[in-house]
């Protein structure tokens, strides 16, 4: 199906892009932002994330590709994600952008590594994936006892409470934070969303849009559990990221997909974390990233 375009706009960055829309196997809109002349590559976010998370990403990349920053479900641009969702639901999605753009690279990031590498399985457009610490379970290396908690949470509206469980359930955050009780933890969480909504411009995915969308991430990290195996099938060119700061699971997981991709470049960035591919105003060095996509996709 074709992308519907609309006009360029610019969204806390200079650079200009266009936002466009297909429509996945189930009839669900899917929205994205295309910038940059050149072979079709796809960036495909992670947790608490929209496109706009890997803008600066996407400009260092844009003067050798066309690049597309996909709204994953229930997030930006995109519809909802519906009483089917699951890892299908996000593999049918990236068919449909692959298809209207004539993309053949693509590039995930935590859960999107996850949405990549079960699209590769399946779609042989793609020729070459590179994969920046995906969220997958080896033995049970990643915990999901906290979803639940999670879950009870945002039933209850106490959004900040679902956040800083998320947050910790990840081992996510800075070192500092777990020192913090976690009063402290959800009262400066909230302070933060409140000013990031005071300050949002519309169109901006904030975090209390985001946070439900955790319920459906940790949903993929659950149906991929020890799927590894899977993957050796997989016939694509692939290049593995991560940080060295980055929690142990997370390496684990890399491990065990070099192991199945034994041709695989590994690359490892030292000093940064789980976080690199994005904004740096999220504390990201998308420039580092950029730097061994573009050798890689070239």
């Amino acid at each position: 199906m074709q992308p519907t375009t609309t006009n360029p706009h610019s969204n806390a960055t200079l650079a200009q892009y266009e936002t466009c829309t297909v429509h996945s196997k189930d009839g669900t809109s899917i929205g994205y932002r295309k910038l940059g002349r050149g072979p079709g590559l796809v960036l495909v976010h992670g947790a608490m994330e929209s496109a706009a998370s890997h803008m600066q990403l996407a400009e260092a990349l844009a003067e050798a590709f066309s690049v597309y920053l996909l709204d994953r479900r229930g997030r930006g641009l995109s519809g909802p994600y519906g009483p089917d969702f699951g890892a299908r639901s996000e593999v049918e999605d990236l068919q449909a952008l692959l298809t209207a753009t004539d993309a053949h690279f693509v590039f995930g990031v935590s859960a999107g590594g996850l949405i990549c590498l079960e699209a590769a399985l399946a779609l042989p457009a793609i020729r070459k994936i590179a994969l920046y610490e995906p969220v997958l379970s080896i033995d049970n290396s990643v915990s999901t006892s906290f979803v639940t908690r999670l879950d009870a949470e945002l039933a209850q509206g106490r959004t900040s409470a679902a956040l800083v469980t998320g947050m910790q359930g990840a081992q996510m955050g800075p070192a500092v934070f777990n020192l913090l009780p976690r009063w402290l933890l959800e009262t400066l969480t909230n302070t933060a969303m409140k000013s990031e909504d005071q300050k949002a411009a519309p169109g901006d995915v904030t975090m209390r849009a985001l946070a439900p969308t955790l319920h459906y991430d940790f949903q993929l990290v659950i149906e991929t559990r020890d799927t590894v195996e899977n993957y050796r099938t997989i016939c694509a060119d692939v290049l593995l990221l991560g940080g060295s700061q980055s929690p142990a699971y997370l390496k684990t997981a890399l491990d065990a997909l070099h192991k199945v991709f034994p041709h695989a470049e590994r690359i490892e960035f030292p000093g940064v974390g789980h976080g690199a591919s994005g904004n740096t105003e999220r504390g990201g060095k998308p420039d580092l990233v950029a730097r061994e996509l573009l050798h890689f996709f070239a």
